[in-house]
């Protein structure tokens, strides 16, 4: 049996080193890949709001995942479930793109039930969360939940 290797940090936590391509899928090391949100990435509110929203626009929502997922570490204990949430939706959003409906429409209502629970100005990025569905468009659904995301402020959290 060939035991392969984990990347690891200097404190020897795994890491992921492998290029991903725009829908966050590992490409093979030595692949030119789109560029990463760094491990150790440790965003303000506003900054994860920021970049996320601009991942979105971008169309690529496995990188605004890992944005969020940097608030979500970081964040105080009373936000984390937030930042979790919105995470999951845009894990969600990723499966669309990839062909996975049902996974979609499992981490979608998953975050989607975690957002809602901190009632507005965040609810309505849940409701459009749960209103997709396994025939969603990926580029609209995509859309919907960053037109939802670009009413909360920083304020707001």
């Amino acid at each position: 049996m060939t035991m392969t290797t984990r990347d690891r940090d200097e404190q020897g936590r795994p890491r992921n080193a492998r290029p991903r391509d725009e829908y966050g899928r590992p490409l093979p090391y030595g692949s030119a890949g789109v560029p990463r949100v760094p491990d150790d990435y440790a965003p303000s509110t506003e900054q994860a709001l920021a970049d996320a929203r601009e991942q979105l626009a971008a169309g690529r929502p496995f990188h605004a995942h890992e944005v969020l997922e940097g608030r979500w570490k970081c964040a105080p204990e009373h936000e984390r479930d937030l930042w979790q949430g919105l995470a999951q939706i845009c894990v969600g959003l990723t499966h669309l793109q990839r062909g996975n409906a049902r996974g979609a429409v499992t981490l979608l209502a998953r975050g989607a039930a975690k957002v809602q629970a901190y009632g507005m100005p965040y609810e309505p990025v849940g409701r459009v969360a749960t209103e997709l569905r396994q025939d969603s468009d990926p580029e609209e659904a995509i859309a919907s939940v960053l037109a939802a995301l670009e009413k909360i402020w920083p304020g707001d959290i």
